[in-house]
């Protein structure tokens, strides 16, 4: 066994650990006696922020892995900056980007009426994640709670762990094995794109420069992209169907239709072009290995018994 196979192997085993110690602690009844309506809640803000903003899925999806990929799943993300604390906001891949601020606040004041002090920000997130992928007709998934919110946050971290959209497949593969993600889950989670919108900045480059990108795709991206100004300009991940969780990102991949580097760097001529394939023609594999994938990121790391803290106020460190 080479040396950097071990490295990884041991890097893996750690990681793999920490989430065994994690669930160990986290049940999906967790607050079915302290919080009973907590998930009927949580659903209801998430389902009606779903259909006056039907881009809130993907925001919610998002706002959970920025969190979860930073210090694991404890809430650190939604933390404002203030005198004497830096949060994770401003960092380059969230600043001017990441939404969904305000939903998480409209659900934490309606759990902290009905259960004050119990139910972490963390947990909130976590579920609002999964229920804004269902409200977009994507698929569900069991989740065990028990999270704790942090009192810190990580700036370096949000600008160095969270892979961007001009990102190789190598540096993908290895920003996911470094949470303890193989490339597939990898490729199944980079599904989330299937909804959402990106700005210009993100994937002026690609429809500009690329050579591995559809012409009429490129051109019609360009109308609402020029090479200089229009920044913050929106376009759709998926082109197909922008609003639908479904397979169509991956059927667009194999056209050569990925709007982000970090999209079609899935399907070009590389390791993964399989398995792209594969979930363009199979929506229920896509489905079940995202579901999956979705569960094991939502066990990153999360602050459980005495550590941590119950936030009343997801901003705060309160």
């Amino acid at each position: 066994m080479s040396t950097s196979t071990c490295v990884f192997s041991a890097r893996l085993m750690f990681v793999l650990v920490l989430i065994g110690a994690a669930n160990a602690q986290l049940s999906p009844n967790f607050y079915s006696t302290t919080c009973p309506n907590l998930l009927t809640i949580v659903r209801t803000a998430v389902n009606t922020a779903v259909a006056n903003d039907r881009r809130m899925g993907a925001s919610l999806l998002r706002l959970h892995f920025h969190d979860c990929f930073v210090q694991g799943c404890d809430g650190s993300v939604l933390l404002d900056d203030v005198t004497g604390f830096t949060g994770e906001k401003t960092a380059a891949p969230n600043a001017n980007s990441l939404r969904g601020f305000n939903v998480i606040d409209t659900i934490k004041t309606r759990v902290e009426a009905a259960c004050p002090g119990i139910v972490s920000c963390a947990d909130i997130l976590t579920i609002a994640a999964r229920d804004g992928t269902v409200a977009s007709s994507g698929p569900s998934w069991t989740l065990a709670l028990g999270r704790r919110d942090s009192t810190t946050a990580s700036l370096n971290g949000a600008n160095s762990q969270l892979p961007g959209p001009g990102s190789s497949l190598n540096n993908l593969i290895t920003s996911f094995a470094n949470k303890g993600f193989t490339t597939r889950e990898m490729v199944a989670l980079s599904g989330s794109h299937t909804i959402g919108l990106a700005r210009c900045s993100t994937f002026r480059n690609r429809i500009y420069n690329a050579a591995n990108i559809d012409p009429a795709f490129a051109t019609a991206r360009r109308a609402n992209c020029p090479r200089t100004g229009g920044d913050a300009n929106l376009a759709p991940l998926d082109t197909v169907s922008p609003n639908t969780f479904n397979n169509d990102y991956y059927t667009n991949l194999v056209s050569r239709r990925g709007l982000l580097t970090s999209d079609q760097v899935l399907f070009n001529n590389g390791t993964t072009d399989a398995q792209v394939r594969a979930y363009s023609t199979n929506s229920a594999s896509f489905f079940n290995d995202f579901a999956a994938a979705m569960v094991k990121m939502s066990n990153l790391s999360p602050l459980t018994g005495t550590n941590g803290r119950i936030r009343r106020n997801c901003r705060l460190r309160n």
